[in-house]
């Protein structure tokens, strides 16, 4: 059994387990390579490797991620999240650097709630004054 060192991730409704380990075989998330998983996304590669990217082991090591819940946007940046926390998780020393790039806070935004006689959450029907 290989060692990992493992991070969890969440953005919106999207939750990534991602797992990182010492070699450079090709990062897969959900049993797909990463370029086919997000496919639809242009630069998605970019986006979830840029923790690896800054703290500059890109070649040395790879990513098991398995993600569940919300959209693509959501899921990418869950793994990216995980990925962070699996990276500092491993080496404290690297936190500084990749909170610096802002890779390590949550983004606490998700859909804010739909309320009673409204359209939306926060649109109101139309006034009719007659």
């Amino acid at each position: 059994m290989e060692k990992y060192t493992e991070g969890i991730g969440r953005r919106k409704t999207s939750t990534a387990r991602v797992r990182i380990y010492k070699g450079d075989k090709a990062c897969t998330v959900n049993g797909k390579a990463l370029v086919d998983y997000f496919s639809t996304k242009a630069d998605a590669e970019k986006i979830v490797k840029r923790p690896l990217i800054v703290v500059g082991m890109e070649g040395k090591y790879y990513f098991i991620a398995k993600v569940s819940g919300g959209g693509l946007t959501g899921q990418l940046e869950a793994v990216r999240l995980g990925l962070a926390r699996a990276l500092y998780e491993m080496d404290s020393e690297l936190k500084a650097t990749l909170r610096k790039e802002g890779l390590v806070s949550r983004d606490p935004r998700a859909v804010e709630r739909k309320k009673y006689h409204h359209r939306k959450a926060r649109k109101k029907p139309q006034f009719s004054k007659r």
